[in-house]
């Protein structure tokens, strides 16, 4: 991976966990690095990035120290979404509400133009990106 982008990816997510920025800058920040798409894994504290050439970067996640809820809520997750989508809430309360919701990670999909939400029994959310 070049270095810009992998300079670029690291000051995103580094503005994103301080809440500086919103879901869609991340968008266009990792978009604008290359970035094909990225999973967010709560229980493993981390967050992989993937280029379209197969390079893979795995950076740590801050993640709440809460225990994530048992039974995943796509209602909860949706409510967070439409905070997020409204500049209401920034990435470290969208953290501790999807957890709370039951979700133990995502895959955001740039190139797909969606997000993958899941919970502990396989159940999935899926959101498009708002046009």
């Amino acid at each position: 991976m070049n270095q810009a982008a992998e300079t670029v990816i690291r000051q995103t997510l580094e503005a994103s966990d301080q809440g500086r920025i919103h879901f869609g800058q991340v968008i266009q920040h990792l978009t604008s690095a290359g970035v094909e798409s990225y999973a967010v894994d709560y229980r493993g504290g981390r967050i992989a990035y993937y280029m379209p050439s197969g390079e893979t970067l795995a950076l740590p996640l801050e993640v709440p120290d809460k225990q994530i809820a048992p039974e995943f809520s796509a209602v909860g997750i949706k409510n967070a979404i439409a905070g997020a989508q409204r500049g209401e809430v920034m990435y470290p309360e969208f953290k501790r509400l999807s957890q709370e919701s039951g979700c133990i990670g995502y895959t955001v999909w740039l190139t797909g133009k969606h997000v993958t939400y899941y919970g502990r029994k396989g159940e999935m959310h899926i959101e498009r990106f708002p046009v």
